[in-house]
């Protein structure tokens, strides 16, 4: 995006930290580098005042916007692809509709199976992943639903068992299976577009409920936790297949995409929000002001990074 608006980009790399290979095009380094966490574009007059032609601060601010909210959304949409290649794999596609319910089932009282589950605690459903996400993140056991029932909506409080998840958090026992919904090219894309938009709605509601409290810090994981879980999923990948993985990633690359726009310092969103004030003032926030308040952003983030890998740590001891 940076080279389709005139950008000069000097450095294209994968990873942190040394290179360990790399050529050049043009005007452009592409290089691997040793640490595989995430990645940067080097631009001509990013961080600094350039009088260049090709120098970022030197385009229109549409054009900026442009640059600054492409990698979260090629994030998004390399989820996007890794969901669709897993829906049209999968064997079946899950509906909202319940089919049948487990012995003794609590749910069964109010609930009748052909019930299409439209909403949960006023959060639209749409497939399967939707109704357990948010069946999870209830906690009184007694669930706020909007069914349509032989074509007529109807509100209904649903009683559930719940059960120690073992971290502290009191989680639904899910008692019904829903039918599964007919695999043609349309549905799978539909699918897998729903599947990425309820993915998105997890990050942020994951977010919301961390900041409201309903998550210590110590719940959060960092590099040292993340790399814990995608070897748990390598592990289980070896007797299970790859869809437990794959579903971590897609997972994972929609999480960087949706985190990296949040609004704040140091981050692309942080970035996105001086480009809208410049937008709206007709004139940009003084490039020393913007570097200051990036600068604080990076050391809060490295600080909150240090807090969490040594809660990672302490978690793995």
């Amino acid at each position: 995006m940076a080279k389709s608006v005139g950008i000069t980009v000097h450095e294209f790399a994968l990873g942190m930290g040394p290179r360990l290979l790399s050529f050049r095009r043009g005007e452009t380094v592409y290089a691997l580098r040793l640490v595989p966490i995430g990645g940067f574009v080097q631009m001509e007059g990013e961080d600094e005042e350039s009088s260049s032609p090709g120098a970022f601060g030197k385009k229109k601010v549409w054009q900026r916007i442009l640059v600054v909210t492409a990698g979260a959304a090629v994030n998004v949409l390399l989820g996007f692809f890794l969901l669709f290649g897993l829906s049209a794999g999968s064997g079946s596609l899950s509906s909202t509709t319940v089919a049948q319910f487990a012995d003794g089932a609590s749910s069964s009282a109010v609930l009748q199976a052909g019930d299409r589950i439209t909403r949960i605690n006023g959060v639209k459903t749409r497939i399967g992943n939707d109704l357990i996400f948010e069946l999870v993140r209830d906690s009184d056991g007694l669930v706020d639903m909007e069914v349509v029932r032989e074509g007529e909506r109807m509100e209904l409080a649903v009683p559930f068992r719940t059960e120690d998840a073992g971290n502290g958090h009191m989680v639904i026992s899910l008692d019904f299976r829903v039918y599964a919904v007919e695999k043609t090219p349309v549905n799978i894309l539909k699918y897998s577009v729903y599947w990425t938009m309820g993915t998105v709605r997890q990050v942020w509601s994951s977010l919301i409920d961390l900041i409201r409290g309903r998550y210590g810090l110590n719940e959060l994981s960092g590099p040292v936790g993340v790399a814990t879980v995608i070897g748990e999923a390598v592990g289980q990948a070896r007797s299970d297949g790859m869809r437990p993985l794959l579903t971590l990633v897609a997972f994972i690359t929609i999480n960087i995409g949706i985190f990296n726009l949040l609004p704040l310092p140091a981050l692309d969103g942080g970035r996105l929000v001086f480009l809208l004030i410049e937008a709206v003032r007709r004139r940009p926030v003084p490039a020393k002001y913007e570097a200051y308040v990036h600068a604080a952003g990076l050391l809060a983030l490295f600080a909150l990074m240090i807090a969490v890998t040594v809660s990672d740590v302490i978690r793995l001891i």
